[in-house]
């Protein structure tokens, strides 16, 4: 479909999860999107603005989710993409590449992985020795005997966001839309942290405007079972559980829409597997590997019926204005009929969508290791983003 980017003016940016490996997938696309024209903004609403004069192709809505969270709060507080790329010490150059020091600290293991002792405390098979645990099955033992809700504790990330990257820690103090994607653990409602004006609740997801960045960020990566439910207080001390924002929905291009975006550009790392002749069938690499082309697998069913609703909706208004001007119908009852159908539908005609992601036929990618910091690991799959990125690019003259 062609898109005229030219009339764009709030271009949205929009990035999925997937570990380690989708945020350097991530961080790959925005150095293409950099390169082809775009540009990032970020920092303090106090701070002074670089940029004289927008561009139409300026990101200043930032959706992510799980991983993307982490890309998107970097972006949205002011760093730029070379920051990110400098920051892990991978070598990779852009004819756009600034060689100012970074002033972003390296994300490391210790701020990923913080064990979870508390709950490995209560998974001591003290329970084991009591008889009534074998009578209930198998599934009652575990549940009994193994109280463990994750390995490790998002913690370490919050105080990463905390300490290391936010100047202030409020999504309203930031020039930038920045929302956070994440899931209710005690409920099955999708929800979004952001600068709404007020916090609201409906049937498909909950918006929530009065909580800090940083544990916005630790809720949405908390992905069971390597990592517990994280807990967030609300004003009056109440508790709420949260996990991760890929749980619910995997891509929320919605949330861009809702916010009067025009151009949705949204990433996502997650491709399953294509048999190669050089690779040989999944069955011989074990449990892990057939595992995640299982999850690949659901994900991608998810993405591709996002994609299709999306497009779906778009044909079914076009043939019903095709119809109304064919038989020459009065333009008010055309314009009426096409706004019912977008409110009820939860559609804009308007708002046109880019989505880029691995190529299928790459193999490679689908190996790598979702939780590596290797910098070499980490600059293979920055360059997969990249050229992933200026593979799909190139269909809209960019």
């Amino acid at each position: 479909m062609r898109i005229d980017l030219k009339n764009k003016r709030n271009p949205a940016l929009v990035l999925s999860g997937g570990g380690i490996k989708a945020a350097a997938f991530h961080i790959g696309v925005c150095l293409a999107l950099s390169e082809k024209g775009f540009h990032f903004q970020g920092g303090l609403n106090s701070d002074p603005d670089d940029l004289h004069f927008l561009p139409n192709l300026t990101f200043r809505t930032f959706v992510g989710s799980s991983a993307g969270s982490i890309i998107s709060a970097i972006l949205a507080a002011g760093y730029s993409v070379e920051d990110l790329i400098k920051a892990h010490q991978m070598g990779i150059r852009s004819k756009n590449f600034n060689e100012k020091k970074t002033a972003l600290k390296p994300l490391t293991y210790w701020d990923i992985f913080s064990l979870n002792s508390p709950g490995f405390l209560k998974a001591v098979p003290v329970g084991l020795r009591k008889k009534w645990l074998i009578t209930g099955g198998i599934e009652a033992f575990l549940k009994a005997g193994f109280k463990l809700n994750g390995m490790f504790r998002a913690n370490g990330i919050e105080k990463y966001f905390r300490t290391n990257v936010l100047k202030k820690n409020s999504f309203k103090d930031y020039r930038s839309q920045l929302f956070i994607v994440a899931s209710e653990l005690n409920n099955s409602r999708k929800v979004i942290f952001g600068p709404v004006k007020e916090s609201s609740i409906n049937s498909r997801f909950r918006y929530i405007n009065d909580c800090n960045i940083s544990d916005a960020i630790a809720a949405s990566i908390s992905l069971p079972p390597v990592f517990a439910p994280y807990c967030i207080k609300d004003k009056k001390g109440n508790e709420e559980y949260f996990f991760d924002g890929e749980i619910r929905d995997t891509l929320s291009t919605h949330v861009a829409a809702d916010v009067g975006c025009d151009l949705v550009v949204a990433s996502y790392s997650t491709q399953p597997y294509h048999y190669n002749e050089k690779m040989g069938s999944l069955h011989k690499y074990g449990i892990p590997v057939v595992l995640n082309q299982a999850l690949y697998l659901v994900i991608q069913q998810k993405i591709e019926a996002h994609i299709n609703h999306q497009e779906n909706l778009r044909s079914v208004i076009a043939a019903i204005e095709g119809y109304f001007k064919q038989a020459s119908l009065p333009e008010e009852h055309r314009h009426k009929m096409v706004e019912i159908i977008e409110r009820n539908l939860q559609f804009r005609k308007n708002v046109d969508y880019i989505y880029i992601h691995p190529d299928p036929k790459d193999y490679e990618f689908f190996f790598i290791d979702h939780f590596s910091l290797s910098s070499s690991i980490l600059e293979k799959t920055v360059r997969i983003g990249f050229k992933s990125a200026i593979r799909t690019l190139r269909h809209y003259n960019l």
